[in-house]
């Protein structure tokens, strides 16, 4: 008897399982996450966007990286070894400019 409703609470526990799995999976299909990839349009559009962004964001990084440096070339032009080579870098990067 015992055994018999082990069984039955076994069985209604795995269907509970069951049941809020397929909620779960139905309450993410929902989101606008999963909706988005089922349409080929709309994710050339995320991606395109994303690619946009990443883009801007790597010359942006990059300018700021480069000014940085020249302006810190700048500053140690005194010094005699270094001067010249500095001296001839922020030429290039003048005549770059241009």
């Amino acid at each position: 008897m015992k055994s018999n409703n082990l069984k039955r609470k076994k069985t209604t526990n795995k269907d509970k399982q069951i049941e809020n799995l397929n909620n779960t999976i139905e309450a993410l299909r929902k989101q606008k996450f999963f909706q988005m990839y089922n349409s080929l349009w709309k994710m050339i559009l995320v991606y395109l966007l994303k690619g946009l962004a990443s883009g801007l964001g790597w010359v942006i990084g990059a300018t700021i990286l480069v000014s940085i440096l020249t302006y810190m070339l700048s500053q140690i032009e005194f010094i005699p070894i270094l001067g010249d080579i500095v001296s001839r870098v922020i030429e290039e990067i003048e005549k770059f400019d241009r």
